[in-house]
């Protein structure tokens, strides 16, 4: 699952702070979050930057 954190819209890579998810989540949901056995994430949004540019045409 790493590999595809780096391919998320989500996925921040701070040289200071280190690599982290900039989803905002709340307790109950950052528990939830960190504690199942999951697979695939659920907040995963693939990083398209041509969708991206498609918009600001």
């Amino acid at each position: 699952m790493a590999d595809s954190c780096e391919m998320c819209a989500h996925f921040v890579a701070d040289e200071e702070f280190g690599d982290y998810c900039s989803i905002d989540l709340d307790e109950d949901e950052m528990e939830r979050f960190l504690t199942q056995n999951v697979t695939q994430c659920h907040y995963f949004q693939l990083y398209d930057e041509y969708k991206i540019v498609n918009k600001q045409i």
